[in-house]
């Protein structure tokens, strides 16, 4: 007999009536993939650590004042949750986000792969670290698209509600990132294997 996982929605409910443990669940089961997201907007470890626990004390008030309406969709609600608390950080600090790895942390370390042989891990890594210089170069919104659709999952439906724009603006921030990163491959031979 095969065990069905609790839900997102069921967790919900059960730390709603009084279950620590299942919001420890809900925690774990997205950690990773928000507080990523946090950081590569903000660059900063600290500051993503503490954006990321302002979203989920955020996300408890919410949860508590019995204000979140599940859709089926917590993790992208807590997603734009974190977005806007980035976005919020950078008004007050006058800047826009730039979006680049580390010398910690890259957005390829923590994408699941398939197991290669020595030679393919290489060759991705090398692809990989050239793809990545060539988003770095996008304009800002472009890069913005960029990693929200690909990174995040996200629907160009949920880019343009957290990016405020029309879907039709983000669908055309895509556009243009993928005519500017096919142009500089031509521009500077890159040779993606």
């Amino acid at each position: 007999m095969q065990v069905k996982p609790i839900n997102d929605r069921q967790l919900i409910v059960q730390y709603l009536d009084g279950d620590e443990r299942a919001f420890e669940e809900l925690l774990s089961r997205h950690r990773q993939k928000i507080y990523t997201s946090i950081y590569l907007f903000v660059k900063d470890k600290s500051l993503a650590e503490d954006i990321f626990q302002e979203v989920f004390i955020k996300i408890i008030d919410t949860l508590r004042k019995g204000k979140y309406n599940h859709e089926g969709k917590f993790v992208q609600w807590a997603m734009r949750i974190s977005y806007n608390m980035c976005v919020d950080y950078f008004r007050r600090s006058k800047r826009r986000p730039k979006v680049s790895p580390t010398e910690t942390f890259d957005i390829f370390d923590v994408l699941q792969t398939h197991e290669d042989n020595a030679e393919q891990a290489i060759i991705r890594s090398q692809t990989h670290d050239k793809i990545r210089h060539l988003v770095e170069m996008l304009p800002p919104e472009q890069r913005e698209v960029v990693i929200l659709r690909h990174y995040a999952d996200m629907s160009f439906k949920e880019i343009s509600q957290l990016t405020k724009v029309s879907i039709n603006t983000a669908l055309g921030r895509m556009r243009y990132a993928l005519i500017n990163i096919r142009k500089m491959i031509e521009e500077r031979e890159v040779i993606l294997q």
